[in-house]
């Protein structure tokens, strides 16, 4: 997948006196997140994520940003900072230190403890710069400002980027909850304070930007959550985002409170609490958490099981429950407890699993029907509050989906920035900020890179397109074996297909048109392999859309005797 822009061409020179902003995705998606920064040659990364495969994706396990941008100038970037340890935010790092193990990493304490556990399994040691709110690093000729910002992971930080070309301000993901369970607010004093001195290019977040009036607190929703503990007849099965620290520290609370133990479950659940409470992000009441195995020895109803798969993933704990492949069977009188939103995207692989739980027989509650999670993004009226308090100069909506940026661009327009300052761009499209505005001067090639197993970037949209076509429609092989000297039928032609038809005498009519094809080609003195071979797939591929409208892939063989 190249850039969408067809009438943008490559970028010109950046001037001497001009920053470079490119971001390498989550613009146009919910995920992938990653945006470069280049001044005088020196580049500065700012995230770099993971987005999770739809179902028009098969067989691919996570899609990285492409770093063909920046691949041959890797010695040339002074450090990625890194505002969050969610998978959207880190998950591709490992993937770009592949390439240069060096690369400093910047970022607060508990982002930092998570990307190097998740680089511990790819055995890679990283230099780290440890970094906090209210401080402020030189990373070669950029010197960065770090704010802090609520999110529904602690430690978020938004960023402000100094250069000669001007002052950038970066929100990352942040909301404006003002009563946090942590009680560490976004800083607006900053945010303000920043708009004094004069920020000339503004990139928001744009995940909730549709969304009128301001997020619900976190707080508002323990009552919900006290509801379920208080109702649940047998055990309790709550899934959640890994590094949802804060939802996590409200279900302990409340196993506290009703006198449950807690197991976790998943490798990646237990590596990230493990984290959290080792860093005192997690207060753990002494003898609460217990290891899974000890679960057979607790009555159900004194049993909270913590798990991830709030997203439907197929081989996450939630989804092996549902589907009866995992070793916890949920069945009559469970209650599933989804603490998440839903990813866009997401929607159907979701409510299969909230399907398959309830067939067992279990009470699953998520947020369409109970108040048990509230968004980590800042809403309309948050973001109108930072446009007034900021008034930047230039603004750049991130972090979203097409319908994201541009709701996010018109609420920056309704306070007043001028709309040839409002950049909506999507990945790969180039924007440079010169004389205190910003403009798009260009695109560059920025695909999807499939994770598909252990390879990276050796699946193709034309593969996944095949594995479409297998999934929906089947294929059928077609074997046929020819005389090498006069170019006749000699074998065959033998018809096999799978997912097509229950049995292969269905092809009994297409082989007397195969037979047919190929004594005429003989007959015009055709014998080349591959042109017998395009012969035989127009002949079925003719045949079955005629008798079946279908599509399957065929697979034709000519073999020379």
């Amino acid at each position: 997948m190249s850039h969408p822009h067809p009438e943008l061409t490559l970028p010109p020179p950046l001037p001497d006196s001009g920053l470079r902003v490119v971001a390498l995705g989550g613009l146009g998606e919910v995920g992938r997140n990653m945006t470069v920064f280049e001044y005088a040659g020196r580049l500065l990364v700012v995230d770099c994520g993971v987005l999770f495969p739809e179902d028009f994706q098969p067989g691919v396990d996570l899609i990285l940003p492409d770093f063909d941008y920046i691949r041959d100038r890797l010695d040339r970037v002074d450090a990625i900072v890194l505002t969050h340890g969610h998978e959207d935010h880190i998950g591709a790092v490992p993937y770009l230190l592949r390439e240069k193990p060096d690369i400093p990493l910047v970022g607060s304490r508990l982002t930092l403890a998570l990307i190097e556990a998740k680089l511990q399994e790819h055995r890679i040691k990283p230099y780290t710069l440890e970094v906090a709110e209210g401080g402020r690093e030189r990373l070669g000729p950029f010197d960065c400002e770090f704010i802090a910002v609520n999110h529904s992971i602690p430690d978020a930080l938004a960023v402000a980027i100094r250069t000669p070309a001007g002052l950038v301000l970066h929100t990352g993901d942040f909301k404006m909850d003002q009563l946090p369970l942590d009680g560490r607010i976004t800083d607006l004093r900053a945010f303000a304070r920043l708009g004094e001195e004069g920020v000339d290019l503004f990139l928001t977040d744009s995940t909730n930007a549709e969304v009128p009036g301001f997020t619900t607190p976190e707080r508002d929703i323990t009552p919900a959550i006290d509801r379920v503990f208080s109702t649940a007849e047998r055990r309790i099965i709550v899934a959640s985002f890994a590094s949802h620290v804060h939802r996590i520290q409200q279900v302990l609370d409340a196993a506290a409170k009703h006198r449950r133990k807690v197991a976790f479950v998943g490798r990646s659940m237990v590596r990230n609490m493990g984290i959290a409470r080792d860093l005192g992000y997690l207060k753990v009441p002494e003898g609460l958490v217990v290891d899974p195995k000890q679960l057979d020895d607790i009555p159900d109803n004194q049993v909270v099981l913590v798990c991830t798969g709030s997203q439907g993933e197929p081989m996450a704990a939630l989804s092996r429950m549902a589907n009866r492949d995992h070793q916890i069977r949920v069945g009559e009188g469970d209650t599933v407890l989804l603490a998440s939103s839903l990813i866009p995207g997401n929607e159907n692989a979701v409510y299969r699993v909230i399907n398959g739980l309830t067939r067992w027989g279990a009470k699953v509650v998520h947020k369409g029907n109970a108040m048990v999670h509230v968004s980590g993004h800042a809403s309309a009226g948050e973001l109108l509050y930072c446009y007034n308090i900021v008034q930047p100069s230039n603004v750049m909506p991130v972090h979203g989906e097409w319908r994201m940026l541009r709701a996010n661009a018109d609420l920056a327009a309704q306070t007043g920035v001028a709309a040839d300052r409002i950049v909506v761009a999507e990945d790969g499209v180039v924007v440079d900020l010169v004389d205190g505005r910003a403009s798009v001067v260009g695109a560059v090639p920025c695909g999807y890179v499939y994770v598909d197993g252990s390879s990276v970037g050796d699946v193709t949209d034309a593969s996944l397109k095949d594995r479409r076509i297998l999934r929906d429609e089947g294929f059928i092989s077609v074997v046929v074996v020819v005389d090498s000297v006069t170019g006749k039928l000699a074998g065959g032609p033998e018809v096999h297909a799978r997912g097509f038809a229950e049995s292969d005498s269905v092809f009994e009519a297409v082989r007397p048109l195969i037979e047919d094809a190929l004594a005429k080609a003989a007959s015009e003195g055709i014998g080349d392999t591959h042109q017998l071979q395009q012969l035989v797939r127009r002949v079925v591929g003719r045949w079955v859309s005629d008798t079946y409208r279908r599509r399957p892939m065929i697979i034709p063989l000519v073999v020379e005797v």
